[in-house]
């Protein structure tokens, strides 16, 4: 119980399970290598930064799998969901928050826990033989000697995909007397949104301006990367169609214009961003357009004509494991048991899926120390789940990063008796699982 367990990577995942296995009285080591060595994305040194948006998604338990993943891990004492509720902001019934406010409370939760030790170093290739219990948590910004010792260790070539951020504009530069507060179908308060109406040839022209923009050029050895469909850039939407945008984040649906008493053809979304409301997101706009051509398109949109960009939108290259060859039902490599995967590199996708996976591999990691048999949270439940998908659900073959989803969950029996029940069925079977297993793992 006096041998630390190691963490490396400081992100969601790392610093999730560096709480967990602190808080059972385990000394637990976090090697983070921001404040040596940056990356792509991040901006900071601060533990669990958020790189692209500041939205946790849905926190409705009854109606949607991410937000019941939120209940199961506020039930589980979750670090990461109890600094998200703090650094709350408006954001309907979803949960978004204050990312500077987040990492910080994060940061130091776990800076001032005497069974934490956090080290500022490279990891560069697998940790040395006597660490016999590791949670690889480097999330998609892999550094690459240690991606490619895995790889060499593995056999298996890591798969990979682009991730998009979006912009972040300035509140006092946004346009009040065309964009209007509203939050879909008034769900949550009505100034959770900022809405900026498009006509359709307003719609049109700015299609134009999206396909005609330059975008960011590729390296060779990129160029056949696919994208993920959940953080997929707003121009590469317009390729596939150009009203797939409208039926996307610009779908104008349960939004009604104040000053026309109508729904526009397309509507560009903005979440605050900051405690303050000093920073707004533009919401589902991740892009490649190059810095200045963001600058002159964006500002073609309603209200955003005097747009100012305190953050302009990026692309990164992510890595994922092939965790459903690589990994054993409690996230441990199959070629190398003392080591367990856990966050992004095992193909989740999301902030709260990464947190969660972390949290999974710290409770697996804790039995382990304690000379108990882990025990994996039941599929029924959106843990298990999520889990089951990763470490052996999910067609190796056809592997690509997965959000959690009610169509994870195993099939009802008996099936529920209507369509409008099946949740709910899904949703008190988790509940009642989850009860049981806490029991006993």
């Amino acid at each position: 119980m006096t041998k630390p367990v190691h963490i490396i990577g400081g992100g969601l995942a790392g610093s999730e399970a560096a709480w967990q296995i602190a808080q059972a009285g385990i000394p637990v080591v976090i090697h983070e290598m921001r404040g040596v060595q940056g990356t792509d994305a991040h901006k900071t040194d601060g533990l669990a930064e958020l790189v692209c948006s500041n939205s946790f998604r849905s926190d409705d338990p009854d109606n949607n799998a991410v937000g019941l993943i939120h209940a199961e891990m506020r039930a589980l004492n979750s670090l990461i969901m109890r600094e998200a509720d703090v650094a709350r902001v408006p954001a309907g019934s979803a949960l978004a928050v204050d990312r500077d406010v987040f990492s910080a409370g994060v940061t130091a939760a776990l800076a001032a826990h005497p069974n934490v030790t956090i080290q500022r170093e490279l990891i560069a290739g697998l940790p040395p033989q006597d660490w016999d219990n590791v949670i690889i948590a480097t999330g998609p910004l892999t550094a690459t000697p240690l991606a490619e010792a895995i790889r060499d260790l593995t056999g298996e070539e890591s798969l990979a995909f682009f991730d998009a951020i979006a912009p972040v504009i300035h509140y006092d530069s946004i346009n009040l007397e065309t964009a209007w507060f509203q939050s879909r179908w008034d769900r949550g308060d009505t100034k959770d949104y900022l809405n900026c109406p498009m006509d359709k040839a307003q719609y049109e022209a700015f299609i134009d301006a999206l396909l005609a923009s330059e975008k960011t050029v590729f390296k060779q050895w990129e160029a056949n990367t696919p994208y993920f469909d959940g953080c997929m850039p707003i121009e590469v939407m317009a390729e596939r169609g150009r009203n797939t945008p409208r039926f996307g984040p610009m779908k104008p649906v349960g939004l009604t214009n104040p000053a026309t008493g109508r729904r526009a053809w397309a509507v560009v979304q903005l979440r605050q961003d900051n405690a303050s409301g000093t920073l707004w997101n533009m919401v589902g706009f991740q892009t490649k357009m190059k810095h200045a051509e963001q600058v002159r398109v964006f500002r073609t949109i309603p209200g955003l004509e005097n747009a100012e960009f305190a953050r302009l939108g990026g692309l990164h290259r992510n890595t994922f494991i092939k965790s459903p060859v690589l990994l054993d039902a409690t996230l441990r490599l199959k070629a190398r048991p003392a080591l367990r995967f856990a966050g992004q590199i095992t193909g989740c996708e999301g902030y709260v899926e990464s947190a969660a996976v972390g949290l999974m591999a710290a409770r697996f990691a804790i039995a382990e120390r304690q000379g108990r048999e882990p025990v994996p949270p039941p599929a029924t439940t959106a843990l298990g789940a999520l889990l089951h998908h990763i470490t052996g659900g999910a067609e190796a073959a056809t592997f690509q990063p997965m959000n959690v989803n009610f169509g994870l969950f195993p099939a009802l029996v008996p099936p529920a008796a209507s369509k409008d029940q099946r949740k709910p069925a899904l949703v008190a079977r988790a509940r009642a699982d989850l009860a049981a297993w806490m029991a006993v793992a």
